[in-house]
């Protein structure tokens, strides 16, 4: 038996290296701070002993203390070389967290074959259409259960007023409402605007330009207004309650609130399915009244129409139907917005990646479920004459 040292001298808790003979088989003992120092240090040592002509080889690493990438990687190499001339090798002793730093390490083989790119026939795209339909039920039910436990919050509020927390639900309106208003107010104008105008191109060619107030009006109270607060609540509220409380579960807040007797539902979901509720109605009145002033502005200077014909023709061409029609929609819409993202934000499974993967989710679902939803109270609305 013969043993060689290499030694890294003038370094505390140095790398070293130690090699025993035992017949056609090496015995490779690594201790100390397996770091990038040490790689370089025993790198010639390394590649002779890659070169050795032997039947196995065990790399004993129950004395290292440190481990980097770079030690991770020159222990790599050199088992990877003895494997590829058909040497057994196995390297033992390492702990669970260096065993992760070494498994990251692993080297890329470039004589492995490439897996061709999956083809794609009619059976795979009808898999994956079933596959996503049966996620998009599964989804759907977990809302509706949300949606059935915050019905039952809300009973309990009903009957135990006291019960609803009204500091998180005051807090959630400013958050939701208050700093809302700038943003909705100056799409829904510039939309107004843009609405005019093109509509006063098209039905001047046919003599009808004072329509525009007709067109305006009805387009904004029933449709623009409603749905343009509904998306730009979804992507700013929904968004923000998934990312509030996907953070919490990721620091284990909701773990702790259910710890201590305390229902998620009471204290997360419903003040901010509450205040959202207050919030959008107020919203798509403050759009209304910006859509039909971008409106007013383009008919005023381009139409030559004074303040008093513009009011005159709007309460002519529009009923208080065609204000609460749009309103009528904003409960359900803030419902479906506050239930979505608090749902995806209770589906974070832990992770930062998880946190931004189910926002995102938050975000499309709602804009898609609202819009459904509009075209829905559109065909029902037309349907009773409304």
């Amino acid at each position: 038996m013969r043993a060689a040292t290499i030694d890294r001298a003038g370094a505390e808790a140095a790398g070293t290296l130690s090699v025993d003979s035992r017949g056609d088989a090496l015995v490779v003992r690594l201790a100390g701070a397996w770091t990038l120092e040490t790689a370089l240090a025993v790198d010639a040592a390394l590649r002779e002993l890659a070169e050795r002509q032997v039947r196995g080889a065990t790399f004993d690493a129950t004395a290292v203390t440190r481990l980097d990438s770079a030690g991770a990687w020159a222990i790599r190499r050199t088992a990877g070389r003895l494997e590829r001339r058909g040497v057994s090798v196995e390297v033992a002793g390492l702990g669970e967290g260096l065993r992760a730093i070494f498994d990251k390490a692993a080297l890329h083989d470039p004589t492995a074959a490439v897996e061709p790119p999956p083809r794609w026939s009619l059976l795979d795209q009808l898999e994956a259409l079933g596959r996503r339909s049966s996620e998009g039920l599964r989804t759907g039910r977990s809302l509706l259960g949300l949606l059935g436990q915050v019905v039952v919050a809300l009973g309990r509020v009903v009957l135990r007023p006291t019960r609803l927390r009204g500091t998180a639900t005051v807090a959630q309106i400013e958050a939701t409402g208050v700093t809302a208003l700038p943003i909705v107010g100056l799409l829904c104008f510039l939309v107004g605007v843009v609405l005019a105008y093109m509509g006063a191109l098209q039905l001047a060619r046919f003599g009808a330009a004072v329509l525009t107030v007709n067109l305006v009006g009805i387009s904004v109270l029933r449709e623009i207004g409603i749905l343009l607060t509904a998306i730009i609540v979804a992507g700013r509220s929904g968004s923000a309650f998934a990312a509030q409380i996907g953070t919490m579960k990721v620091n284990q807040e909701v773990d702790a609130l259910e710890t201590m007797g305390l229902s998620v539902v009471d204290v997360l979901v419903l003040p901010r399915v509450v205040a959202l509720v207050i919030v959008l109605p107020a919203l798509t009145v403050f759009a209304d009244v910006a859509g039909l002033a971008g409106g007013a502005v383009i008919c005023l200077f381009q139409l030559d129409l004074s303040t008093g014909q513009f009011l005159s023709q709007l309460a002519a061409g529009v009923t208080i139907w065609s204000f609460l029609v749009g309103l009528i929609k904003a409960p359900f819409f803030a419902v479906v917005i506050a239930l979505v993202g608090c749902h995806n934000g209770l589906a974070v499974s832990g992770s930062a990646e998880s946190v931004g993967r189910q926002t995102t989710r938050a975000v499309v679902e709602s804009i898609f479920l609202v819009i459904v939803l509009n075209a829905i109270f559109a065909i029902a609305f037309a349907e009773i004459g409304i």
